[in-house]
């Protein structure tokens, strides 16, 4: 194991919590749930147990008219667990996870957010709250920030991630260059951050400084300085970025653009010999550009900062222990955009459903991708405001491979299914 791994995972273990932090950390294990005499802190804490054995990334509590119902959220895919009736019951459970994460137990009528410490299997796990009032009662969304599972993959790459060889060169050259943006693009929950702290991994020699500004920091790097946000206490994105470039920082990671000012600083220190590590919300890679343009920001000035832009999404992957060959239909290959004559005789693969995979046919997600190439030719069409699809045509000529295309070529290879990637990515 890198030595580096070695120390994160060290410095996650509980015996390196303050005596204060200590006694704020819930401790978990089978002993300690069947010991417990409350049906509503046994039945919390079997929830948040299982939830870690089963690498669930979130836990939904929703209260309705006859009870609660308990889903994980596993490789991106809600599925329920739990249905125990009774609405006080349901009260209850909600209200034990507001004294777990310091809340508020007597507002029912406006959402709060707040978080807890666990401690599972001898590490130190951040489960982020967040309550909302609804007809029934509240509902509860409990998401997991297992930092151990980011130190254990020792073997972290851009290629661990599921991209493809030659994305995963580019972006690698674009990691090591001296300055610049690098932007990465999806909705919610598609990997970004994760993509960036892969690149950070892979770039960090120790010989640079390299400081993270992120909401919240949601896994801890070695060597390096990483900030969280903190809005209340008047520490934003904007804020933090102006303080970071006093630090004399060689790379920059900012967790999300969201604002004008933050997108001016951003653009600044690529322009002024920083590596620049960000991502923003937009569908693909050219919605970017409009979303900068909304933000106020001078066109040259982003344009001439702008190394390239990453869009991605994750799928899910076909489990190994169940694979079989999968006879697509002639319907689902055209739903699918895909020439039936063409591909009616490939064999395409799909999960039977096994105790691996919890019955679902799938175990894991990687990354799609689609890779925007800054080149002379392409800012030439951006600075000339010429229409998203001439600028696509531009980037396809230039060998570019689009969201779409990276989805199906997986497909094509027996890693994932048409359907899955049908749920995240359209058809052209």
């Amino acid at each position: 194991m890198h030595a580096s791994v070695q120390w994160l995972n060290q410095y996650l273990t509980p015996a390196n919590l303050t005596a204060d932090e200590a006694a704020d950390v819930l401790q978990l294990s089978l002993a300690d749930i069947s010991a417990d005499e409350s049906p509503v802190v046994r039945f919390v804490n079997g929830l948040l147990y299982d939830a870690l054995k089963a690498q669930a990334s979130d836990i939904h509590l929703e209260c309705a008219a006859r009870g609660l119902a308990v889903k994980y959220r596993l490789d991106g895919v809600l599925q329920a667990v739990a249905r125990p009736e009774g609405r006080d019951f349901a009260d209850r459970v909600v209200s034990r996870i507001k004294v777990l994460a310091d809340l508020d137990i007597s507002e029912r009528r406006v959402p709060q957010d707040g978080r807890l410490k666990l401690s599972y299997g001898g590490r130190a796990i951040d489960v982020r709250v967040s309550i909302m009032p609804n007809l029934y009662g509240e509902d509860a969304v409990l998401r997991i920030l297992d930092r151990y599972q980011l130190s254990a993959e020792s073997t972290l790459s851009i290629e661990h991630l599921g991209f493809d060889a030659a994305n995963a060169r580019f972006i690698r050259r674009l990691g090591a260059m001296p300055y610049g943006l690098l932007l990465v693009t999806g909705p919610t929950g598609s990997g970004k951050t994760t993509t960036l702290y892969a690149v950070i991994s892979e770039v960090n020699s120790g010989q640079e400084k390299i400081i993270t500004i992120e909401d919240p920091v949601e896994y801890q790097l070695p060597d390096v300085l990483q900030i969280p946000v903190n809005e209340a206490k008047g520490l934003t994105f904007a804020r933090g970025l102006r303080s970071i470039l006093r630090h004399d920082p060689d790379k920059i990671m900012v967790g999300e653009i969201r604002d004008e000012d933050t997108a001016q600083i951003a653009i600044q220190s690529a322009l002024t010999g920083h590596l620049v590590f960000t991502t923003v919300h937009a569908n693909n890679v050219v919605d970017v550009i409009g979303r900068f343009l909304n933000m106020n920001v001078d066109l040259y000035n982003f344009v001439s900062a702008l190394n390239c832009v990453l869009a991605q999404r994750l799928v899910r992957r076909i489990c190994d222990h169940c694979r079989r060959p999968f006879p697509a239909s002639r319907q689902l290959l055209e739903e699918s955009g895909l020439d039936p004559d063409v591909h009616g005789g490939h064999t395409f693969y799909e999960g039977a459903g096994c105790i691996e995979c919890n019955g679902t046919g799938y175990h894991g997600r990687m990354a799609v991708s689609e890779l925007l190439d800054l080149s002379d030719r392409i800012r030439e069409l951006i600075l000339a405001r010429r229409p998203a699809s001439e600028i696509k045509r531009a980037a396809k000529e230039e060998g570019m491979t689009f969201l779409r295309e990276s989805a199906v070529q997986k497909v094509l290879e027996g890693v994932t299914t048409l359907r899955e990637i049908n749920k995240f990515t359209f058809v052209d």
